[in-house]
This record gives C-alpha cells, structure tokens and sequence, in this order.
C-alpha cells in the first residue's frame, strides 16, 4: 500500500481492526452455540438482538481508532449504547464484555496495531462504547460501524459481517467489510461461479476454500480487494495474500442469482418475487444475512440484492456505507429504486431513499430492475 494515497494510512488500520474484530466474534459466536448463556443476547427496544459481540466490538475499534489518530480527531456513527450494560443488574454481562475486549486488545500487536498498556477497566471499556455517538452530517470525517451486522445470523451461526466505513464531507471514502463465516474461493482467477454464502455450507477442503474475509476498497480507486483471515499463530502482514476482486460479467436476468434479506419485516419477498419474475430471473433468491449480500455481488457470487422495507422503516447508514462503496468499486451500481445514488451525508439514516435499494453487477441487469419497479409499483401496497 502506498502511504502517500489519499486514506491508506486510515484504511491500513481500517482492515487491521476489522480483522481484529472477525477473530473476536468467531470466538464469541463459538461460544454461544456451544452453551446456553441467555444472558449474552440481550433484545433492544426495537426487538433486534444485540450481544456481547456486537459491545466488545465497538469498544474495540473505538479503542484502536481513537488511539491511531487522536479520540480528538475521530467522529464514530455506530449501532450500539451503553444503556443496557449501565443497568445495576447487568455487571455479570458488562464483565464478560470487558473480559473479551482486553483478550481482543491483547492480539494487537499480531495485527501489526498498539497494544493498550494496561488492560481496560469498566469506565474505560464504556467510555470507548460511548465515544461512538456522533450523528454524522454534510461535513468532516466521520467513520461508521456497524460491529455485528446480521445478529440474528451470528446467533444461529449463519452469516454476519463487521462493517467499517469512512465518510468524508457526506460521501463514502473507504469501506471495509469483514465476512466471518464467508467461504471465498482460493483461486480469484477461476471463472467458476459458486455460491459460498448460505449458512448452511460447512466445506473444509483446504485446496478449496478459505474461511472467513476480509474485503477493501477505496473511493476512485476503481479496485477492490479480498483478504483471508489471520489464523493460528500466523502474523497479519501487509498485504496478506490480497487478491483482486470484481463483479459478475453475467448480464442474463435469466442466469443472475439475487440476494434478499432473511426477515419479512426487512424487505417484502413478494414484491421482490414479483420483480424477479418479471425481468426474467430464474434462479431461487438467496435469503442471507447482513451485508454479505453486498460481499457476495463484489465477487461475483450473486449478481443483484434488492431491498424494499416496510412502509415507515428508515434504513440506517451502517448497514450499507461499506457495501455500497465494495460494490461500486468492484464495477457494480447501486441506487435506490428511483436510479439515484444513496445520500450517506443526511445524518444516521438514509434520508430521501425512493421506496428501496437496487444493488446489481451490471448497467443491463440494473436498467431493467429499475424499469420493472416503475412498471409495477402502484399496484404493490407497499
């Protein structure tokens, strides 16, 4: 990596973190399908889940974020708060997250990142969690997390990704996005599509497959990258066997494969089914976790995600900063469903988002998916 291009040395610490954070959410993912601590997913008022990963995460990046550039110099939009873990009765949680940021700290130094001299304690680890509740704007940097995106999916041992993006005067700079339990092919130079994405795949040849990654880009780069994750003993050293990566060159409706979210209450299945259908998409859609759905199109491993939430649902800047930026670079389009381009710059939410988010490999694919919306959209309910 050149150091004297405009936010390596932000992306250098960027992908280190995020590989930070992959290890320390395969542990705690391990965990909890290995037990039946209740007590480490907890329901937020909105009924999403949250978990001792998605707090030891943002503390940790918080922490290293804040340390390479200055807690005075660093503006982070994330997911999560301190309310629930302030409670009087939640110190056994508040210790296990405590106890899993120091042991993810304590790796640093693997990275190629500082280690914090002494090990944190209670106010610290708060204070790092807390320090992430900028509301981001038109102006200044602004990084945005999203620690676990796709609990649900980490809680049943599916997909989820650790999202890290850099906004800059109200655009998207830098993206990375960490895919724990995404297999990505060894050879990037084969032209044979699979689909490594859904939860259920357990491959273990290592000719094969790599478990686990790590993708980046930057703004105007037109270059997207792919790294596997650190294991064992072995040392994070730049650029750890990055590989290229690039959207499908598939521009048949009739051979694309398109991803959707899992949950009915985040998007309308038979509207989207209603859409594939009528562009002539034949493939069963792949329901998947978090923003693989962006890491699998970048790859191409899918080559269209649609969206369209419920009516009165604001879609939130973390769920999509890094993706949209991965898929973009990596030659693909993504707008809302009027054709015009996410305005990350308006705050946490998505603001002035029309009815829902395309995400397509191609011009052709995404042309007639706009196209298709129009055409149906008055007689959708939505």
């Amino acid at each position: 990596m050149d150091h004297n291009e405009k936010y390596s040395e932000e992306l250098n610490v960027a992908v280190r973190v995020v590989h930070m954070a992959c290890a320390l959410c395969q542990k705690v993912q391990k965990s909890l399908l290995s037990t039946t601590f209740d007590d480490d997913v907890k329901s937020k008022d909105d009924d999403s889940l949250v978990t001792v990963a998605d707090w030891s995460v943002q503390a940790t990046v918080s922490w290293i974020l804040s340390d390479a550039f200055g807690s005075e110099n660093v503006s982070i939009v994330a997911e999560e708060d301190v309310q629930t873990l302030s409670k009087s009765d939640s110190a056994g949680l508040l210790g296990k997250v405590i106890s899993t940021v120091n042991e993810c700290l304590a790796e640093a130094s693997k990275y190629g990142l500082k280690n914090p001299e002494e090990a944190l304690g209670p106010l610290e680890v708060l204070e790092a969690i807390s320090r992430c509740n900028s509301s981001g704007g038109p102006l200044g940097r602004h990084w945005v997390l999203d620690p676990v995106d796709g609990t649900l999916g980490f809680v049943r041992g599916g997909q989820y990704a650790v999202a890290l993006a850099l906004i800059d005067n109200g655009e998207v700079v830098m993206g990375v996005l960490g895919c724990p339990n995404y297999h990505v092919k060894r050879d990037r130079l084969s032209n044979q599509k699979q689909n490594h994405i859904a939860s259920d795949i357990s491959m273990h040849s290592s000719d094969v497959l790599e478990v686990g990654c790590v993708m980046y880009t930057r703004k105007g780069t037109g270059e997207a990258w792919v790294q596997p994750l650190v294991y064992g003993d072995r040392k994070f050293e730049w650029p750890n066997f990055a590989k290229q990566i690039h959207v499908s060159s598939i521009d048949d409706a009739a051979l694309a494969t398109f991803c959707e979210p899992v949950e009915r209450a985040n998007s309308n299945h038979s509207y989207t089914a209603g859409l594939a259908c009528s562009v002539g998409l034949r493939n069963k859609p792949l329901r998947v976790y978090s923003m693989v759905k962006y890491a699998a199109i970048a790859q191409g491993d899918a080559e269209i995600f649609m969206k369209f939430a419920r009516a009165g649902y604001k879609e939130k800047i973390w769920d999509h900063a890094a993706g949209v930026l991965l898929v973009q670079e990596a030659g693909g389009v993504v707008t809302d469903a009027g054709g015009r381009s996410l305005d990350f710059s308006r705050g946490i939410y998505l603001e002035g988002l029309d009815r829902g988010i395309v995400v397509c490999s191609g011009v052709k694919l995404h042309e007639k998916l706009i196209g298709a919306v129009y055409a149906s959209w008055d007689s959708s309910n939505l």
